[in-house]
């Protein structure tokens, strides 16, 4: 915006977020742990549709506050999730997508590996169910965005696009599932 100032566009969107989260959330320790990772997924995605690279000082630290904050909720009362599964439904997102780069590596960065890590454990935290949820949202999102680019000519089959934004509406998705299911 001129002057430095904050564009109403990304503070609206990522006000709409928290908003959701909380809903879904309720009282639960999870939601406040939601809401206050929303800020920075949104981040992530605004930095990865303006220069197609998710930053290691955002996703690495966004992994690590996802697994630390959740395992804290916990521990206290009324909380609706797994921290155990939280931890393995990382690992298995993030396992899938370093096979997915291992596969194409110009089809995905390391940046997209790293943010599966945080999206996974916030999926899996509300269970399987939602994990796999969340995680093929995200592929589906991309997949018709990508598909919508070829039909309308505006790219080309090896032309790439920021992938993170639809991982992170795949996960909001599934965590807003979970969130209201619980």
């Amino acid at each position: 915006a001129p002057g430095g100032g904050v564009r109403p566009g990304p503070a609206a969107l990522t006000a709409a977020v928290c908003a959701a989260l909380a809903a879904a959330g309720g009282p639960r320790p999870e939601g406040a742990v939601f809401v206050a990772l929303a800020p920075v997924l949104v981040l992530l995605s605004l930095v990865d549709l303006a220069v197609h690279r998710l930053p290691d000082v955002l996703t690495l630290p966004l992994a690590a506050a996802c697994a630390a904050l959740l395992g804290a909720a916990a521990l206290l009362p009324g909380a609706a999730g797994s921290w155990r599964l939280a931890l393995l439904g990382g690992l298995a997102l993030g396992a899938s997508y370093l096979v997915l780069f291992l596969i194409n590596p110009a089809g995905m960065g390391l940046g997209d590996v790293k943010l599966a890590l945080a999206l996974g454990v916030a999926l899996g935290w509300y269970g399987w169910g939602v994990w796999a949820a969340g995680a093929f949202l995200g592929l589906l999102y991309g997949a018709v965005y990508g598909l919508g680019l070829l039909l309308s000519g505006r790219a080309g089959r090896d032309q790439g696009f920021a992938f993170g934004p639809f991982m992170a509406a795949g996960a909001l998705t599934g965590v807003l599932l979970g969130g209201f299911g619980a």
